[in-house]
């Protein structure tokens, strides 16, 4: 099984479903592209239809976009627990998961992933502080409700804390101010040793994306 991921300081949809298959220990090569290159279209090209990262190969299997990635690595023996078992908890956490995937897009583009980044602040919109404020309730409604659980979002690791990995790195990096059982949350993700492992490659990587440089 093949990964197919774009810089790890930049690339958040990235982080989604690598984080999920380090989670779980399953196998797989990781094979890293740098975007925003002249060759990055035709290099990704010969992985991705879509021409986007990432995209996972497994034999003759392709899947790219990160939340199909993650249900199809969610079916894997090995990755049982990626949906909580719970049937009205596993919708919860995959309503939770599609609504990160499909919205947020104030946030998106407001607060760019910058896992290196520290310190940066950008113009509070009323667009981004309700996108803000819409992560917080979620966090903080999973934990009230899976308190005794466990520290994640539905109490053990599902693909919901997964896809909110970006969004740890984007609260830190813009200095988003965050109580009790939200920051709690947060320094949990942050924590997770895949995240540090993460962060400690992006901290190495030499490219610079001027696009995702804000707030400086």
């Amino acid at each position: 099984m093949k990964l197919v991921i774009g810089n790890k300081n930049y690339s958040s949809w990235s982080l989604r479903p690598w984080l999920l298959l380090e989670h779980f220990a399953i196998p797989y090569e990781e094979i890293l592209i740098p975007l925003y290159r002249p060759d990055s279209p035709a290099a990704i090209l010969r992985h991705s239809p879509s021409g986007h990262v990432p995209v996972l190969i497994d034999g003759d299997v392709t899947v790219w976009d990160s939340l199909a990635i993650c249900e199809y690595v969610a079916e894997l023996p090995a990755a049982r627990g990626a949906w909580p078992a719970d049937g009205p908890r596993r919708a919860h956490a995959r309503s939770v998961a599609a609504e990160m995937h499909s919205g947020f897009g104030a946030l998106r583009h407001s607060m760019p992933m910058n896992v290196r980044g520290r310190d940066r602040r950008v113009p509070r919109t009323d667009e981004l502080a309700a996108d803000v404020a819409r992560v917080q309730q979620i966090w903080r409604s999973c934990r009230e409700a899976a308190a005794g659980d466990g520290p994640w979002l539905f109490g053990g690791f599902t693909i919901a804390d997964a896809m909110f990995g970006p969004v740890a790195h984007r609260f830190r990096t813009y200095g988003v101010a965050c109580e009790g059982l939200v920051a709690a949350y947060l320094e949990t993700l942050l924590d997770h040793p895949a995240m540090r492992r993460w962060e400690a490659a992006a901290s190495v990587e030499t490219e610079v994306i001027e696009s995702s440089e804000v707030g400086r």
